[in-house]
C-alpha cells in the first residue's frame, strides 16, 4: 500500500523584514504631566499675624499690661481646650456662641471638648481647681490669648481672635467693676480712641424673674413680627430677646419694658454706688437699658466701651460686667466676681481707620558692622559681649557686603557704626564711625566699650532728630 506523501507547507516570504522576536512588555509613559503641589492655605476665619503688623499688637499689648502692673493685676494663663460641659454650663445653653458658634468636637478619649470661646470661664475653673478662695481677696488677674468662635468672619472678629481680659474675683463691692471701667477708659485713652461707656444693671436671680415675665408678656404680643430667633427665645431664654441683633426686632425692643425699673432695693442701691463713683472719676456714660451682654452668667452690673457715635453692640471695643454666681454655680465656694475682656484685632482695626499714630521707635545707637570670613566671627562674639554690656546695637550677619550692611545702618539711622575689617582684626582695633557727623576714627578695641559710652552721653546732649523706623527684612 503507498505510503501517504506529506506535503511540504511553505509560508509567504516577508521582504525587507527581519523575523519578529519576542517583545519585551510595554512600558506606559504617562501623558500627564506632574501635578503641582498645592500650597496650604489658612483656614476660612483664621489669619497670619504678619511682622508688619506686629507694632500694633505690641502697641496695645504694652499698654494693657502697664496698666495691668498698676492696678495689681496678675497674669494667668488657661488651656485653650477644655470640658464642653464648661462652656455649655455657663454661658447659656440657648446662647448664640453655645448653639451655633462652639468649635466642639469628641477627642479620641471619647471626651466632648471645645476651643475656648471667651475667657472667664476657663480662669473661674482656675480659681476652684487651685483653692484660690483660701488667698487675701480679692483675687486679680488678667489673661492674653485666642479665643475661637465657629461664625461667619466679621469686621475685627475672625474665628480665631485674640482677647486681653481681667478678671477680680472675691469682693461684692461695686468699686471693683468701676476700677475695670477706669482701667479700661484709661487704656482706650492712652491708645487714643474716642469712645463712649455704656452701662446697665441686670439685676440679681430675684428681681430678674419679675422682669421675665413683664418680657415675655410683652414679646408675645408683637410674635408676628419677631425673627425665628427671637419666636423661640421667648419661652427658651427671654433676656437673649435684648441681645438680637436682627434690624427688624430692633423697633419692638425700643418699647421693651426695661429692667431698671424691676430691680430690687439692693440692686438699685449697688447700681446707684456705681454711677457715683464714675461720676466722681469723672468718666461720662450713658444708660443704656437694653444692654445685657450676650452671655447668661452676667448679674448686676454690665458695660461697653463703643467707638464715639457708634450704638451697635457688634462694634464694641471691650465690654464686661458682674458675675456674682458662676463660681457656685460651677460648684465651687461663693464669690462674687466681675470681669472685662477686649478683642486685640477689633481694636486694631480702629486704630488704623482713625489714623492713630503709634509711639515712634527708639533707634537703635550703633551698627556692628564685618568685612571678612575671620571678622565676621568675631564681630558675633563682639555683637553679644555689646548687648549684655546693655548697649542698643543691631547688625547684619546674612549680609558679607559691607555697601550692603552700611546702608542698613543709614536706614535704621543708628548714631554709630563700629566696622570690623580684616586689618582692624590683626591690630585688635576697631573703626568707629559717627554717622551724623560723617566722621570715623580708629579705637582700640579693649577701650571700645568705656569709649562708646563717652560717645553716646555727648551724643545724648544734643537735640534728638526725628526717629525713624528700624525694621530691617
Amino acid at each position: 500500500m503507498p505510503r501517504p506523501r506529506k506535503e511540504k507547507i511553505t509560508l509567504p516570504k516577508k521582504r525587507g523584514r527581519k523575523p519578529k522576536l519576542p517583545s519585551a512588555p510595554k512600558v506606559l509613559v504617562s501623558t500627564q504631566t506632574k501635578k503641582q503641589t498645592e500650597t496650604p492655605e489658612t483656614l476660612k476665619g483664621f489669619k497670619d499675624i504678619l511682622p508688619l503688623d506686629a507694632p500694633y499688637w505690641d502697641f496695645v499689648r504694652g499698654i494693657f499690661y502697664d496698666l495691668a502692673k498698676s492696678y495689681s493685676f496678675k497674669i494667668i494663663e488657661t488651656p485653650v481646650l477644655e470640658q464642653l460641659a464648661l462652656f455649655k454650663r455657663n454661658l447659656g445653653k440657648y446662647t448664640d456662641i453655645v448653639e451655633k458658634e462652639l468649635f466642639e468636637f469628641i477627642d479620641k478619649g471619647g471626651v466632648a471638648v471645645a476651643l475656648r470661646p471667651e475667657g472667664t470661664s476657663g480662669v473661674a475653673r482656675s480659681y476652684i481647681n487651685h483653692g484660690m478662695h483660701n488667698l487675701p481677696q480679692p483675687v486679680k488677674v488678667f489673661y492674653d490669648g485666642p479665643m475661637f468662635r465657629y461664625e461667619n468672619p466679621q469686621a475685627g472678629r475672625m474665628r480665631e481672635h485674640h482677647q486681653i481680659g481681667f478678671e477680680v474675683f472675691g469682693s461684692e463691692s461695686s468699686a471693683v467693676e468701676v476700677q475695670l471701667m477706669l482701667l479700661a477708659h484709661n487704656a482706650l485713652k492712652e491708645i487714643g480712641l474716642s469712645s463712649s461707656l455704656e452701662i446697665n444693671s441686670m439685676g440679681c436671680a430675684s428681681c430678674r424673674e419679675t422682669f421675665k415675665e413683664a418680657l415675655v408678656e410683652y414679646y408675645k404680643s408683637r410674635r408676628r413680627e419677631l425673627c425665628e430667633d427671637c419666636k423661640r427665645r421667648i419661652s427658651k431664654n427671654p433676656i437673649r430677646l435684648l441681645d438680637c441683633k436682627e434690624e427688624m426686632c430692633q423697633p419692638i425692643k425700643e418699647n421693651a419694658p426695661q429692667i431698671i425699673d424691676f430691680l430690687d432695693e439692693n440692686c438699685k442701691k449697688h447700681f446707684m454706688q456705681v454711677l457715683e463713683m464714675l461720676d466722681e472719676l469723672e468718666i461720662p456714660y450713658n444708660l443704656n437699658p437694653f444692654l445685657v451682654r450676650g452671655l447668661d452668667y452676667y448679674t448686676r452690673t454690665v458695660f461697653e466701651f463703643r467707638p464715639l457715635g457708634e450704638q451697635k453692640s457688634q462694634s464694641a471695643l471691650l465690654g464686661g460686667g458682674r458675675f456674682d454666681v458662676l463660681v457656685e454655680q460651677m460648684g465651687g465656694q461663693p464669690a462674687s466676681a466681675a470681669g472685662m475682656a477686649c478683642g486685640l484685632e477689633r481694636l486694631i482695626m480702629r486704630i488704623k481707620e482713625e489714623g492713630v499714630l503709634l509711639p515712634a521707635k527708639k533707634r537703635p545707637d550703633i551698627f556692628l558692622a564685618h568685612l571678612g570670613p575671620d571678622a565676621k566671627k568675631r564681630a558675633m562674639r563682639l555683637f553679644e559681649e555689646l548687648r549684655k554690656e546693655g548697649f542698643a546695637l543691631i547688625e547684619n550677619f546674612a549680609k558679607d557686603s559691607l555697601k550692603q550692611q552700611l546702608e542698613n545702618a543709614n536706614k535704621a539711622r543708628v548714631r554709630f557704626t563700629l566696622i570690623l575689617g580684616q586689618k582692624e582684626l590683626q591690630e585688635n582695633n576697631i573703626l568707629l564711625r559717627d554717622m551724623d557727623a560723617g566722621v570715623q576714627e580708629e579705637i582700640d578695641i579693649k577701650k571700645l566699650v568705656p569709649e562708646l559710652r563717652k560717645k553716646l552721653e555727648q551724643k545724648s546732649l544734643l537735640p534728638e532728630l526725628e526717629e525713624g523706623s528700624t525694621d530691617m527684612i
